[in-house]
């Protein structure tokens, strides 16, 4: 942490340069006693300097001072209450997802395995899961989703490879044959779908069009004279790619390729757009590719290489009719299309829209990746010791406010990523039981928003566990570097973080835009009304200046000050737009204003998981985890409005003293949850053999380490 006393050559000992420098300046005690001479503002800076300068003398003395800051004490938390408020009513089938693996070792997965032994033990895995212990999920895939995301939070702990492969078996190949199909689809596969009979993939993405699926090129033509489906790959560019199960283990694939009708009058065809498509990929006795279907494996990956992803050509494949999920467009025998959605575009948007659980999907699972990584570093920066006063014991590393400073804001942001995905879970739950057009709107946007966001945040987070568990974090069985290999592609798949940002922006945009035309906005927009009016207003000059604890910790001080920057935001980029497409046109102003959309679209994001918490806290029936998840909630708060402190500063929503009344609060804040952070982070209820990290171990973490290496 800072420089020990050194030895010259010969020897000798040296003071360390720190030491030195105190013993020139002769610095007296941080806090004089009662008896001292009166401390010149001289001697008062010196002090402060020499606590910067020494992390040791730092700890004791900020230690010290916090823990007589407003004479308050260390919570009481009761961690079997917090754990009970947060785990949900699903835990008894996460727990039955645990005692299945732990139960049976030869199907929990090495630290080391190669590509193809990892492939094999996954589809174990999957197949012991559904067959032996009689979880099936495709069921609640649509009746009860939540339940669904619940298994899919429990495998993903086990391994994320598995996770991922259940969720392009289930809620993307399953899915996709249940929301875009109707009821002859559904009575031909949902059995052999469910049981695993019928393992399959979801052939949307192609090498040359990822994010643009209205851009995708594989062709799916019909023929009258045959009544089939000709299913084609045009170019190399339009090679599905990418596609989970296709290299090894499935033998059906969801196709998604542009519906081709004759026309009759001009002897030509007519685009209908994107559909999608049932095609068998593989013989159902002998498994080998059939004829017309080229497959090949994408090889290694940088991680979910239990995973097996491939990549998908079509040669004139010719399949049934009935093999279109008709849903929203069907094709008749004469080859006549009808549809209840009016235009292409309209029946895209509903294609796409029953999808979006896989965002849903995601960003829960990310939230659960961040549990498990942050349980780890919190764990082992308690246990672990490294210097301390002279002749005292060393202290805990996460006594260090630098290491609270790493770790206690992503705590108490984990905490908000948990209500917040959990209320995006009740509301796609509800959305698939009502259909309710404003829900689905709204589900649409949140989901895309705190999938970029979520996703984004817990990247960036396994990088600082890893590094806050410094040689030990690079240990592979310590897991951050196979968490962070597997969890990267969550920024990518399911939508680019960069794309789903700018939906979460396009849509605000919309909704000013009917806000200023007399129209009513979606549920989670309602505050820009009020928000948009403070904003066309000056700030208040007494508040701004308000710098006391109990006004920095109001929740109506904290959720205004997140809407008012989203309000500022959204009222400058409209300014912007409308200026740059006078000579950029609408997309060189998109492009032009890009970084301030994508800036506004996390600035909502926040605005959002803020309230949630707010609202998770003040809903909590227990006082002790009420008061904790208060605590965590203000530090989660101050710490964002911290980081923006230049975008509050520059239009004098913050004062000065203001500005540096939070950022004292927030360290104290840290200083706090840190006195609390084994209590929170058992509260996850995370079992040994689930974190399987031996430095995070409850009990005889560094002798589990020193065996598992052959001591």
């Amino acid at each position: 942490m800072f420089p020990p006393p050194l030895t010259n050559n010969n020897n000798i000992y040296l003071p360390s340069p720190l030491q030195s420098f105190q013993t020139k300046m002769q610095i007296p005690n941080s806090k004089p006693n009662s008896d001292s001479e009166p401390v010149s503002e001289a001697e008062r800076r010196i002090r402060r300097l020499a606590l910067h300068l020494s992390p040791v003398a730092c700890v004791a003395a900020e230690q010290l001072e916090m823990a007589a800051c407003g004479g308050r004490g260390k919570l009481s938390v009761d961690t079997p209450s917090l754990s009970s408020y947060m785990r949900g009513k699903h835990r008894d089938i996460q727990e039955k997802v645990f005692d299945y693996f732990n139960a049976n070792p030869h199907l929990q997965t090495p630290v080391e395995i190669s590509k193809d032994d990892h492939r094999e033990l996954c589809m174990k895995q999957l197949t012991g899961l559904v067959r032996e212990a009689g979880i099936r999920p495709l069921r609640y895939v649509v009746n009860d989703p939540a339940k669904y995301f619940a298994i899919l939070e429990a495998v993903g702990g086990v391994d994320m490879s598995l996770g991922i492969k259940m969720g392009v078996q289930y809620s993307l190949w399953g899915g996709s044959v249940l929301n875009l199909g109707t009821q002859k689809h559904k009575d031909k596969y949902f059995d052999g779908i469910d049981n695993l009979d019928y393992p399959g993939c979801f052939a949307m993405t192609e090498l040359h069009h990822g994010s643009n699926v209205q851009g995708l090129q594989t062709l799916a033509t019909f023929d009258v004279m045959t009544d089939e489906f000709i299913i084609d790959t045009p170019n190399d560019g339009a090679i599905k790619w990418w596609i989970g199960n296709a290299a090894v283990h499935g033998k059906f694939a969801t196709v998604f390729a542009r519906l081709k009708l004759p026309t009759y009058d001009t002897k030509g065809v007519t685009d209908m757009g994107v559909h999608a498509f049932i095609v068998p990929i593989r013989d159902m006795e002998t498994h080998q590719p059939l004829p017309g279907i080229e497959i090949h494996d994408c090889g290694h990956k940088i991680g979910l290489n239990g995973v097996d992803n491939g990549a998908l050509r079509f040669r004139s494949v010719r399949i049934p009719r009935d093999n279109l999920l008709n849903r929203f467009g069907d094709v008749s025998r004469e080859g006549k299309y009808t549809s209840t959605l009016p235009t292409v575009n309209k029946r895209f948007a509903a294609t796409l829209g029953e999808l979006v659980g896989g965002r849903v999907g995601l960003a829960y699972s990310s939230v659960s990746v961040l549990k498990v990584a942050g349980t780890i570093a919190i764990r082992y920066s308690l246990l672990r010791q490294q210097f301390g006063p002279p002749n005292q014991p060393e202290v805990s590393i996460l006594d260090y406010q630098s290491q609270q400073h790493k770790l206690m804001p992503m705590l108490a942001s984990t905490y908000a990523f948990h209500f917040a995905t959990t209320t995006l879970v009740e509301k796609y739950s509800q959305m698939k039981k009502t259909h309710d057009e404003e829900l689905v709107a709204d589900v649409h946007a949140l989901s895309a928003g705190l999938k970029a966001y979520i996703t984004s945040y817990t990247a960036k987070s396994l990088s600082i566990c890893r590094e806050a568990c410094g040689g030990h974090g690079y240990a592979a069985v310590n897991r951050f570097g196979i968490l962070r290999n597997d969890h990267d592609i969550f920024q990518t798949f399911e939508g680019d973080n960069t794309v789903l940002l700018q939906q979460v922006a396009m849509d605000l945009l919309k909704q000013y835009q009917g806000k200023f035309k007399g129209g009513t906005l979606a549920v989670t927009w309602n505050y820009l009304r009020e928000s948009m009016n403070t904003y066309l207003s000056q700030p208040n000059p007494v508040t701004v200046r308000w710098e006391g604890e109990d006004h920095l910790r109001d929740p109506n001080f904290q959720l205004d000050a997140f809407r008012y920057r989203t309000s500022r935001l959204l009222q400058s980029v409209v300014v912007r737009l409308r200026k740059h497409s006078k000579t950029l046109g609408d997309f060189g102003a998109w492009n032009r204003c890009l970084n301030h959309l994508l800036t506004l679209a996390e600035s909502h994001i926040e605005s959002v998981i803020l309230a949630k918490f707010i609202e998770a806290v003040q809903s909590c029936p227990d006082p002790s985890s009420q008061a904790a998840l208060k605590l965590v909630c203000d530090l989660y708060a101050l710490d964002r409005i911290w980081n923006d402190i230049g975008t509050y500063r520059n239009v004098d929503y913050v004062a000065p003293n203001k500005a540096k009344a939070i950022h004292k609060l927030t360290e104290y804040l840290s200083f706090q949850v840190r006195n609390v952070a084994r209590e929170l982070v058992d509260a996850f209820d995370l079992p040994d053999y689930v974190t399987r990290a031996p430095i995070a171990m409850r009990s005889g973490a560094y002798s589990q380490y020193t065996q598992y290496v052959g001591f």
